[in-house]
């Protein structure tokens, strides 16, 4: 995607929501200076987006070995690395506020699924000091983890729907609710969202909670229908897998909480410009009756 596409995107939101939300602040009856600063946040978020499209591993070395060199004529104005820093945790709201406005449609078929977000190696976890208060140790499958938890829901076309960031240790059933609350239809997901109390919580929001079954389980009647998109629940480990690999959602490098949320909210806009996302081709023609009777 062109830079030229993103920054325009960036900015047209940025004029109507930041002077919204600096308008609508809480205070403390003390006047606030709002100084401009030499660049402007929207072009702050779209360097820190276009870093997650263009596949390096570490900001600094795009910063200063690709932005200061490459992209002068693109941003007049650009700041040092030390400086950008300094001025990236006044990015989260627009950042995040940018992000819900990219989010997909529901259309009455979601994946859940959660990823662990280590913020360290496990060796390391009694010398880490940088999220102490905030990052809880959690289990995954693929073993413990010292971090967070990026939750996320999809729908079939790999549009993000929902997203939410909480502590490592925190069960991946408890945000579930307030993920959901603008979708209806059915929602997959694994063996780690079975809950008799949650199913039924989810079904006075119109939404139908489908899982896989643990072993010990008896086998539950199942439509067709709902046991082949069951098994499509691969669709959203995919995203999670691209979003570590192709967009460094994932790495020990951090050393602010905010930087560290931003860092996670623009590698989520870097994928929604992502011009082929992993989908399901649940409009072909042969699958349209299941769908009209889903």
């Amino acid at each position: 995607m062109k830079l030229t596409h993103l920054f325009c995107d960036v900015d047209d939101f940025c004029q109507t929501f930041i002077a919204d939300w600096q308008k609508n602040q809480l205070t403390q009856g003390k006047k606030k200076r709002h100084r401009l600063h030499r660049m402007s946040d929207s072009e702050m978020i779209t360097i820190l987006v276009a870093y997650h499209q263009a596949g390096f591993r570490t900001f600094k070395w795009f910063y200063l070995r690709h932005v200061q060199r490459y992209w002068r004529a693109e941003f007049p104005n650009l700041l040092s690395y030390n400086r950008f820093i300094e001025l990236m945790p006044k990015l989260l709201a627009p950042l995040t506020a940018f992000m819900a406005s990219r989010r997909g449609a529901s259309a009455g078929i979601a994946f859940i699924d959660s990823t662990p977000l280590g913020v360290c190696e496990n060796i390391r976890i009694p010398r880490h000091k940088t999220f102490t208060q905030e990052a809880g140790r959690g289990k995954s499958s693929t073993g413990w983890f010292y971090g967070f938890k990026l939750h996320l829901i999809v729908n079939d076309q790999g549009e993000i729907l929902s997203f939410c960031i909480t502590p490592g240790n925190v069960d991946d059933r408890k945000p579930v609710p307030d993920l959901v609350k603008s979708l209806t239809g059915k929602l997959f997901g694994d063996r780690g969202y079975i809950s008799r109390k949650l199913t039924d919580l989810l079904a006075h929001q119109n939404v139908t909670l489908i899982t896989t079954l643990k072993k010990n389980m008896k086998p539950q009647v199942m439509d067709v229908f709902d046991k082949c998109l069951l098994r499509k629940r691969s669709i959203i480990e995919t995203i999670n897998d691209q979003l570590k690999n192709i967009g460094d959602l994932e790495h020990s490098r951090h050393r602010s909480l905010s930087n560290y949320l931003s860092n996670i909210i623009a590698c989520l806009v870097a994928y929604t410009y992502q011009e082929k996302k992993p989908a399901l081709n649940l409009r072909d023609v042969d699958w349209l009756p299941f769908i009209s009777n889903a």
